[in-house]
């Protein structure tokens, strides 16, 4: 009876209904959309969120480009990338990458994203070239960052405020497996609620070598980027919140001209290190549409999540009223609408890429 009622519970179905983490957006936000639309009605916009980061296309809503994000970030604060139209030629992708002293691994992106899809991790020449040929959006190569570990700091500062706050920290463990000796990868994976919701994909990342059976204690990362979408497993750190870190942070994010809102993905080596901001690299800045990550932890409700989507609603309220009195224009509502049909065009062009 009890193996019965466990292998309903395990299929994806199931996992999906019982565990909010895994709903649609529209199913966790339905609730909470009549606040938004009081928040909008107290801006005089529905489209405020625009003025929130004026150096990001719409604030960083919707739409906004990788390529221009790292045209406002130093160098140094991200990974080595380079940018390509989706018409650039496999053979001009390879040389330009030799040129810039690129090593494998590296990682594939598309220019503008949605919840990892179209993120894939090249190993040889040949992903490369097959990356290329599946792609259907501009594109950016990237060097695998080494550092083991990722965080999702989410930071604002209000415009008249010398300095910023951090109101969230998701710590981001990776899909990974363990071995036993005995049983393969694949029935490993699917003894998690987690890694079963990934297995198609992994199937096809994978093939024939999920039928390998791993030694004792060897571990192995399976999605090795911090993607709810991906499988990986968000954690709330929150109470890790302190000064030294907050000072950091602050730090880093006043070198983003004109960013007051949003949720920096960071890799980094050790918590020390990354309290000092040292020995880290930003690989994702997340304007206006971020979401407070640490929510998805499993430990936390529903209602957590709907209380914590409101707070930073309102926080982003308050900078986009802010920066509007400076003179910053929110999206009239012509181009407001535009910036949804346009999200609707790239999440279709998005669809048609491979795991």
């Amino acid at each position: 009876m009890k193996q019965g009622i466990k292998r309903i519970l395990y299929k994806p179905f199931f996992i999906r209904l019982l565990n909010w983490e895994y709903w649609s957006a529209d199913t966790v936000y339905a609730c909470i959309y009549p606040i938004w639309l009081l928040l909008a009605i107290r801006a005089r916009s529905f489209f405020f969120f625009s003025a929130s980061n004026p150096s990001i296309k719409n604030g960083g809503f919707l739409n906004e480009s990788k390529k221009d994000i790292h045209k406002i970030l130093p160098t140094h604060l991200y990974p080595k990338t380079l940018h390509f139209p989706i018409t650039t030629k496999e053979t001009e992708v390879i040389e330009q990458l030799k040129k810039a002293n690129f090593s494998f691994p590296m990682i594939g992106k598309p220019d503008i994203g949605a919840k990892g899809k179209g993120v894939k991790l090249l190993k040889t020449e040949g992903d490369i070239i097959q990356y290329i040929q599946t792609t259907t959006i501009d594109f950016h190569i990237q060097e695998f960052v080494p550092l083991p570990k990722e965080v999702g700091i989410f930071y604002y500062r209000y415009p008249n405020k010398p300095k910023g706050t951090i109101s969230g920290i998701v710590r981001k463990e990776f899909l990974t497996v363990t071995g036993d000796g005995i049983h393969t990868i694949e029935a490993l994976l699917k003894k998690e609620k987690r890694a079963i919701l990934q297995l198609k994909s992994l199937e096809k990342m994978y093939g024939k070598e999920l039928k390998t059976i791993l030694p004792v204690g060897e571990k192995k990362i399976l999605v090795p980027y911090g993607n709810h979408a991906r499988g990986a497993k968000f954690l709330d750190d929150c109470h890790l919140i302190e000064p030294q870190l907050i000072a950091s942070m602050d730090a880093i994010c006043k070198q983003i001209p004109a960013f007051y809102y949003g949720r920096l993905d960071i890799r980094y080596d050790n918590w020390e290190d990354l309290r000092q901001g040292k020995k880290l690299l930003i690989i994702e800045v997340n304007g206006a549409g971020s979401e407070p990550t640490h929510m998805y932890d499993p430990k936390h409700s529903l209602f957590f999540a709907w209380k914590e989507i409101v707070r930073h609603w309102f926080i982003l309220l308050r900078i986009s009223i802010m920066n509007h009195q400076l003179g910053y224009k929110y999206l009239t509502i012509k181009e407001g609408l535009s910036m949804f049909k346009e999200d609707k065009a790239w999440k279709k062009k998005l669809s048609l890429m491979p795991e």
